[in-house]
């Protein structure tokens, strides 16, 4: 399960990590990324272009947007077996932009929130699906989720599920419609846990209108 992420490295950083164009938008760092909200994303149809997409996939044939709410993340593992991500999956993958993910540890009487992240803090890609659905009066909504996989060894202290982190190589492989289906379900895996680093952080983070650069920092700083 991933629920919130952060994404609040700078424009000018992304666009050099993934060699793409920003959108000529207002931006505003995401320390808690949130269902519904709109966020950067990079489409296997458009690579180069950093696009706004709401998380939360509505596939095409809804009859109700509403669905998205329940469609944040897909499992590697049942992508190719359910009508919500099967054809997403053949045909409309995407880079999710991020910096960071947060997981909650269940404990006796409380759930503790941590933030995940690289050892180097630099940003990276979740793998996901995204889709374009319109409304019977015209209106187009873009929509993505997350792909989940089971956890290695620096998450599964706090949750058996974690995003799909992909290595800086394998992003090509999971944009290129040509490289086929195999290709690209060998590298839904487990980020290597070595290269993670995770922490407690303040339970704020449960209210998705809490925003700021305090959020990730270290319970123990705080």
């Amino acid at each position: 399960m991933c629920g919130r992420y952060t994404i609040f490295t700078e424009p000018q950083r992304l666009m050099e990590r993934f060699r793409a164009e920003w959108p000529d938008a207002p931006w505003q760092p995401r320390y808690n990324a949130a269902p519904t909200q709109l966020l950067p994303v990079l489409l296997n149809e458009d690579p180069r272009r950093v696009r706004m997409l709401r998380w939360g996939l509505i596939p095409h044939w809804a009859e109700d947007p509403a669905i998205g709410n329940r469609l944040i993340n897909a499992r590697a593992e049942t992508l190719t077996q359910r009508p919500s991500f099967r054809e997403a999956f053949r045909r409309r993958r995407c880079l999710v932009l991020a910096d960071g993910f947060y997981e909650w540890q269940r404990t006796p009487g409380r759930r503790i929130p941590y933030w995940i992240g690289l050892r180097d803090r630099e940003p990276f890609a979740f793998a996901g699906l995204w889709d374009r659905w319109e409304s019977p009066e015209g209106e187009i909504i873009e929509s993505f989720t997350i792909i989940t996989t089971v956890a290695n060894e620096r998450v599964a202290p706090i949750h058996d599920r974690m995003p799909v982190i992909l290595l800086p190589e394998h992003e090509a492989i999971w944009l290129d419609d040509a490289a086929g289906s195999r290709a690209w379900q060998e590298i839904l895996r487990p980020y290597p846990a070595d290269w993670m680093i995770a922490y407690p952080v303040s339970a704020r983070v449960n209210s998705p209108r809490a925003d700021d650069p305090t959020l990730i920092q270290p319970l123990s700083e705080r």
